[in-house]
This record gives C-alpha cells, structure tokens and sequence, in this order.
C-alpha cells in the first residue's frame, strides 16, 4: 500500500496514513475511507509528508504489522 507518512517520532517508527476510495453500497458513490497503520522503519530514513509503500510482515512488536519498503516521493 502507498500512503502519507504524519509522524515519524518514535525510534524506528513511521507512521502511515493510507486513503482509499471504496464505492458506497446504496448512493453508489466514492467514499474516502482513511487507515493509520505503524510501519518498521529500520534506518530512520522517513520524513513527515514522505509519501512510502508499505508491506505487511510478521509482528514486529505489539503495534507494528507493516514494513516501510520504499520511498516512493520525498516531502518538498
């Protein structure tokens, strides 16, 4: 998943927000539907508005469930 790192300020952390568009059942409308997940970031490498892919993975700790595979797009 690609998503919008908004915190990077625990030790080898970044946190990720991920939007999506998910097709309403009855108004058969877009919807924006939002996920933060906490992603393994080994080498400290992200930047709050770095937009990353993500990957699941093993439980690295109680809430950490996704790596941080690449940054895709430096923050300006």
């Amino acid at each position: 998943m690609i998503g919008t790192v908004v915190s990077n300020k625990a030790d080898k952390t970044a946190t990720v927000l991920v939007e999506r568009l998910v097709k309403h059942r009855m108004y058969l409308k877009y919807v924006r539907r939002r996920a933060k997940f906490a992603a393994h970031d080994a080498r400290n490498d992200c930047q709050i508005g770095d937009k990353v892919l993500i990957s699941e993975s093993r439980p690295i700790s109680k809430s950490k469930r996704w790596r941080v595979i690449k940054i895709v797009e430096k923050a300006v």
